[in-house]
């Protein structure tokens, strides 16, 4: 759809490191000398889609940190470019599941959103199901270029955001963490980590890509709240307790958010 390279790695319990980014072999040339060569692994791609990112060990999980962040990788001390633009988009099982692992927490930041998907309405599992087990399969059709992307995505860094937007990321980001002294009581009851600085650069980022989708010349302080839950949830963690007791980061962030919002509308 995208017009990217892709490629797919399916994730599972035996997955090395190496399996991801690639490795050096020694390879013998034609005069009979010995020299290393890097062979690149599925990673040096557009679009990488990792599926069931925590069916592997943290440490193969990790092999993907240097990427998602700096666009490159380090093998044997030389670091190598990756294809540009380049994206990961990763699906994962409940961790309530057999076989699973936590993603580490420097990772979980590095994701733009998480969007959880429940099981579909019965009219959608019945369109699926249509789809899915006739004669003809759908074909996807090419919408965009990569070049397309690449500018697209300039002009979302460019869109201006007013003091107001930036005021409400602020608020929304900070109110989360349990440490602020003014963050509200469900926060430094229930929450034992919060959102970093990259949350708010994730929100300044996609609250301006929902206004430029609508046909808006700038995002809006509903965008902020639109968007929390998709980028905040994966950056929080309950505490045990909290769990115990049943609450969801959901109940958490729609709680803060309508705080703030209040505080915003009262200012």
């Amino acid at each position: 759809v995208l017009g990217l390279d892709g490629k797919r790695i399916q994730f599972t319990p035996d997955l090395m490191p190496a399996d991801i980014l690639g490795s050096e072999v020694l390879e013998t040339g034609a005069d009979g000398s010995r020299v290393f060569k890097f062979i690149k692994g599925p990673v040096f791609c557009q679009l990488l889609m990792a599926d069931e990112i925590n069916r592997a060990s943290p440490r193969t999980q990790s092999a993907l940190l240097q990427a998602m962040q700096e666009k490159s990788v380090t093998i044997a001390g030389d670091e190598h470019e990756l294809p540009a633009p380049f994206h990961v988009l990763a699906t994962q099982n409940p961790i309530e599941q057999e076989g699973t692992y936590p993603l580490p927490e420097a990772q979980l930041d590095r994701f733009l959103v998480q969007i959880d998907v429940p099981y579909p309405d019965r009219a959608t599992e019945r369109e699926i199901l249509l789809a899915t087990t006739g004669a003809d399969e759908e074909q996807s059709t090419q919408v965009l270029t990569p070049d397309e992307l690449v500018a697209a995505q300039t002009i979302v860094r460019r869109m201006p955001v007013g003091e107001s937007v930036m005021e409400s990321i602020l608020d929304l980001v900070r109110c989360c963490r349990p440490e602020e002294a003014d963050s509200p009581d469900i926060v430094q009851q229930h929450v034992s980590w919060g959102p970093g600085p990259r949350a708010a650069q994730a929100l300044a980022l996609t609250v301006r890509a929902r206004a430029l989708l609508d046909g808006r010349l700038a995002p809006s302080e509903e965008d902020v709240m639109a968007l929390a839950t998709p980028v905040l949830t994966h950056r929080m963690a309950l505490s045990f307790a909290a769990r115990a007791q049943g609450l969801t980061l959901q109940e958490v962030i729609d709680d803060v958010s309508s705080q703030v919002a209040r505080i915003e509308e009262a200012a």
